[in-house]
């Protein structure tokens, strides 16, 4: 990785020496700046229309998306034609405040959604070059849930080629930039819908995790955004997928919000209604959790150590919340475990096993022939996943069978320290946003986050300030599966301790 820097930095430079260090327009309506759950509730009760909501975030996403270059497709007219009806619905009275509350949450509110998850007549291809536009033929389930509770889909946001990246940019949509800074990236692979949060086109957005998808691009725009547990949310009508019997213990779609308030409400009305309960309801006594941290530089020596203001932020949090000091040595294995419960998955979508009709199938050899002689439709990671794949599938299957079981042990360990009650805070990322496709000679380091994939844990990206460069910092909050409500409390939590979200630079009024 060092010297793959001394090529990937150069590269970086000159790849975004024409971006203009240019700032986002300011932010003038103050609808944009409420909560989704007070929004929500001043909807129902007749106090602003939902019209008002939905024009005023099309209008922000037509200010900032030249700059972000994060939408894919809109719905705008559609959307304010379903806010119309929505507002003649509540002026009618048919259903009480209360029935409004309970049954619609979501009712006028405006949601984006992550251009690989299906919406019905929205593009649908994540970011793969195709002849002929792939267009959604039905709402992924996910998607359904959501309309049934109110909500209303604005458009569908840029994501790396089949997601498969920590940087979003692919060769149909264009790279999208970082609402802080425009020369950096808003992480990958939900970027698109992360840098609308974080510059005020968007309030709420599906988004999608196998290795950090989400949480990375919300540490990286200082928003929020959660890893369910396993199959709590249905991972059905995404690009890419797979027919492997556990696919759903390292994938899930998730939200991510602008403010953690915001979480519950929404991931309450993505829950699929077959999949495991989440106890979503209520408040949470924060005396009765208890709180873990591990201090020491990286999980192994492959991994980058802390930067002074990330590893700062992150103790004093942990200062903050008198988190207990633990060591779990089986960290280390963070990139072994994952690299081989991941690579090994039969079946997952990639550009060798999925054609358009009538396309010839693609070999690894030919691919990256046409890559290195600029040919290729495909960008880098789409390319080199599959020899990584035979990399991984060619290792003796005792190493397999030894990292199944670090796996199972780690496991066992965190079901053991935090039980029904426990956080364990980590780090998302050793360090802010960094320039576009940097993250090639990063690759190691979203093994802070893609372990919690493998372990099939929840957790959650919190905004806990700015660095020196005034780029969002984040930390990760930890549960055993089924206890997201802790993982979302927490966040909330420091959202009030440490002010959560922060507005980009704007340019002068």
């Amino acid at each position: 990785m060092v010297v793959f820097s001394w090529f990937v930095i150069p590269y970086s430079r000159l790849a975004t020496i024409r971006i203009p260090r240019r700032k986002l327009p300011p932010m003038k309506n103050p609808l944009l700046e409420i909560p989704a759950v007070d929004l929500a509730e001043m909807i129902r009760t007749r106090q602003i229309k939902s019209e008002e909501v939905i024009r005023a975030y099309i209008e922000r996403c037509k200010e900032v998306n030249p700059l972000l270059n994060a939408i894919v497709q809109d719905r705008f007219e559609k959307a304010l034609r379903e806010a119309i009806a929505i507002d003649e619905a509540i002026a009618k009275g048919e259903h009480s405040i209360e029935e409004m509350r309970e049954k619609t949450p979501l009712l006028g509110l405006p949601v984006t959604v992550k251009e690989s998850i299906a919406v019905e007549g929205m593009s649908n291809q994540a970011g793969r070059v195709f002849k002929t536009p792939q267009i959604a033929e039905t709402d992924a389930p996910v998607v359904a849930q959501i309309r049934k509770y109110g909500a209303i889909v604005l458009l569908v946001s840029n994501t790396p080629e089949l997601c498969l990246l920590w940087e979003t940019y692919n060769n149909v949509s264009g790279t999208t930039r970082n609402p802080y800074d425009l020369k950096r990236t808003p992480g990958g692979s939900s970027g698109g819908d992360a840098a609308l949060l974080a510059s005020g086109g968007s309030l709420l957005s599906l988004t999608s995790d196998i290795g950090g998808s989400s949480r990375l691009p919300a540490m990286f725009t200082g928003v929020f955004g959660h890893k369910p547990s396993p199959y709590a949310v249905s991972y059905i009508g995404h690009h890419p997928t797979s027919d492997y019997p556990k696919w759903g213990d390292f994938f899930t779609i998730g939200p991510m919000t602008r403010y953690a308030i915001d979480l519950p409400l929404l991931l309450r009305c993505m829950c699929d209604p077959n999949g495991p309960r989440l106890f979503l309801e209520g408040e949470v006594d924060l005396r009765d959790i208890r709180f873990y941290f591990m201090d020491n530089d990286g999980p192994s020596g492959m991994m980058r150590p802390l930067s002074y203001d990330m590893k700062t932020a992150i103790n004093r949090v942990a200062n903050d919340f008198n988190a207990e000091r633990v060591n779990i040595r089986k960290m280390k294995w963070s990139l072994d475990i994952s690299l081989s419960a991941m690579l090994i998955i039969d079946n997952i979508e990639t550009i060798y096993n999925k054609t358009e009709e009538g396309q010839k199938r693609k070999t690894v050899t030919m691919e990256t022939f046409k890559y290195l002689l600029g040919c290729s439709d495909s960008i880098f990671s789409s390319v080199v996943i599959g020899h990584l794949q035979n990399f991984v599938k060619a290792l003796p299957q005792s190493r397999h069978r030894q990292l199944a079981s670090i796996t199972e042990a780690l496991k066992l360990e965190f079901q053991q320290l935090l039980g029904t009650n426990g956080v364990f805070l980590y780090p998302t990322f050793p360090t802010t946003a960094h320039h576009h496709y940097e993250i090639y000679h990063k690759l190691v380091e979203p093994m802070y986050m893609a372990v919690f994939n493998t372990l099939g844990l929840p957790v959650t990206n919190c905004m806990i300030g700015l660095d020196r460069n005034n780029l969002p910092m984040g930390l990760q909050v930890v549960a055993n599966p089924g206890q997201d409500h802790l993982c979302l409390a927490v966040a909330r939590e420091i959202e009030r301790r440490y002010g959560g979200w922060v507005k980009p630079p704007f340019e002068p009024k």
